[in-house]
């Protein structure tokens, strides 16, 4: 039976495979990708969020070419320590600071130093001990 294309425009046998039909290709995922998609990491990452008042932690101390001192937008949970550095570390609260995009983005790629993060983490969680 013939039939048009979706893919070509042309008119094909209903079981012909045309070279126009693009190939899907399955996405390999890593433990680190899968973790990310758990409802532990969800509800982690809320707790971090409260924890640091829904505020971006280097902006508030206003490092790195911080633009908005009480930055609240394109927020998301940093790890210190990444988890393919250490797996049982990924849920630990004294690993984790919030951060906006921009600053998430220096501290990946080693602009923010491990230190300096390390630092913010301590004191947010001196503020919560103490409250």
């Amino acid at each position: 039976m013939l039939k048009s294309c979706k893919y070509c425009g042309r008119i094909h046998d209903s079981k012909f495979n045309c070279r126009k039909k693009p190939v899907r290709r399955k996405i390999k995922y890593t433990e680190s990708d899968k973790f990310r998609r758990t409802q532990k990491w969800t509800d982690k990452a809320v707790e971090i969020k409260c924890r640091d008042n829904y505020l971006c932690q280097a902006c508030i101390r206003e490092l790195h070419g911080t633009i908005r001192k009480y930055n609240h937008k394109r927020l998301s949970v940093h790890h210190a320590i990444p988890i393919c550095d250490d797996w049982d570390r990924r849920l630990d609260d004294d690993n984790l600071i919030t951060l906006c995009s921009m600053h998430h983005e220096m501290a990946e790629s080693g602009e923010i130093s491990y230190e300096e993060i390390k630092k913010i983490i301590d004191e947010q969680q001196a503020k919560r001990k103490d409250a």
